[in-house]
């Protein structure tokens, strides 16, 4: 199976460019894909495209990995409806090496192969070029109306903010990445998200029209969910690869609580399993839904990819503790399982609060548990609240020193999935 086929049953291709296959099949190909420094860490909607390089060198290619330090100060307007604020220059040299370290950990950068990834930031070659330079460089070899007919420009201009010129330019700007890798870097393939297309093949264009060369592109599908929630997002916000951000027993639950449709689609995407490992793991997911095949091994492997093995069993352990023997008492937990619960949010709040006894509305939002009284209120009201590991049945539950495990710890529990530790000090 070539990588194109591969990549194509893993549901990670949508639109291809005429040529790329047979290009791909007929040499070692170097091909990039440009990842935004919009914060000192990768989410895992980045998990795609690392993923994409990951299979390509695997395929024998070599793969560029290409930090945005210039165009990063512009802004992309691709699925965006309104203008982006523009990031510090100090600001921005710290998240394209928060990312570039991030990228370094998933490839192999090994000088002794032939195919070593290569990291690369457009900074290096846009710091020194004018204005002028541009224009007369890229500028005048792509019209406005092909830039004006793509969808992402398309959608601003006909929407109520527009666009302005800077992230007009964008596309241009990524264009002659293209080019300037094209040049340098002999590389002739571009891939990255269904909504990059339309920037995408504009450095293909470029390329013809400079240099008389030919590249190729092909994209992949935006990950969604089938609920219709954004990928990516929990009640506490992004999912991030950062251990800092999100830690490792949080992003192993992310995965552990997809939906079966879900699971099954993500399974092809976001691990290396062989196409007969995960048709067998399909059909015993089938088989016994409840046992959850499907999204333990979904864990299992993209947390092990992401964090390393030892962070994936102290997530599991965590998970252990939080989740079994959810009907036996919170006692029953010794201070040395509280104080292990790796990942768990935890908190500190005053203990005179707790002695004198605080109304479970006022500490949730207190604790900042919750945003808000009222939306703890709602909440309590709904039956979403459990105090250690028993629900509250009213707004006039009062937390106080008597619910202290240890005399030190309260366990938190919003909806099903959601854990906090408070710690009294």
């Amino acid at each position: 199976m070539n990588l194109i086929e591969e990549l194509r049953w893993r549901g990670m291709i949508q639109d291809i460019m005429p040529g790329t296959e047979e290009q791909l099949n007929r040499e070692m190909t170097t091909g990039y894909i440009g990842f935004d420094p919009t914060a000192d860490s990768l989410h895992i909607g980045s998990l795609v495209p690392i993923l994409l390089l990951v299979h390509f060198q695997k395929a024998g290619h070599k793969p560029i990995a290409l930090v945005g330090g210039a165009t990063g100060m512009v802004g992309d307007p691709s699925g965006k409806s309104e203008e982006r604020n523009l990031l510090s220059e100090e600001t921005l040299q710290k998240n394209v090496a928060g990312v570039k370290a991030q990228l370094e950990k998933f490839l192999d950068f090994n000088p002794a192969l032939p195919n070593a990834a290569e990291m690369a930031n457009n900074y290096d070659w846009f710091k020194s070029i004018s204005f002028i330079d541009f224009l007369r460089d890229a500028g005048k070899h792509i019209t406005v109306n092909y830039m004006m007919a793509k969808d992402s420009v398309k959608k601003r201009i006909e929407g109520e903010t527009g666009i302005s010129y800077t992230e007009f330019a964008y596309q241009l700007m990524q264009g002659y990445d293209f080019y300037w890798l094209y040049q340098h870097k002999h590389c002739k393939l571009q891939m990255g998200g269904s909504d990059q297309w339309g920037n995408m093949t504009t450095g293909t264009e470029l390329i013809r029209r400079k240099s008389g060369g030919e590249a190729f592109v092909f994209t992949n599908p935006l990950i969604t969910k089938a609920d219709g929630g954004k990928f990516g997002k929990t009640e506490s916000g992004n999912v991030w690869l950062d251990p800092a951000r999100t830690s490792p027993y949080q992003f192993y639950q992310f995965w552990l609580n997809a939906s079966d449709t879900d699971a099954e689609k993500w399974i092809r995407i976001f691990t290396f399993l062989t196409r007969d490992a995960i048709d067998m793991l399909i059909h015993e997911h089938k088989m016994n839904p409840s046992a959850r095949v499907l999204q333990k091994t979904l864990a299992q492997e993209i947390t092990s990819f992401v964090h390393g093995k030892e962070e994936f069993e102290k997530a599991v352990e965590t998970t252990k503790k939080v989740f079994d023997n959810q009907h036996a008492p919170a006692e029953t937990l010794s201070k040395e399982d509280l104080e292990s619960l790796d990942g768990l949010v935890k908190m500190d709040y005053e203990k005179d609060k707790i002695t004198a006894g605080i109304d479970i509305v006022s500490f949730l939002a207190e604790t900042g548990i919750l945003s808000s009284k009222g939306e703890a209120r709602k909440l309590v009201q709904g039956g979403g609240i459990s105090v250690n590991r028993k629900k509250v049945e009213g707004i006039e539950f009062n937390v106080e020193s008597s619910l202290l495990l240890h005399d030190k710890y309260i366990l938190v529990q919003k909806g099903k999935k959601n854990y906090y530790l408070v710690q009294v000090i």
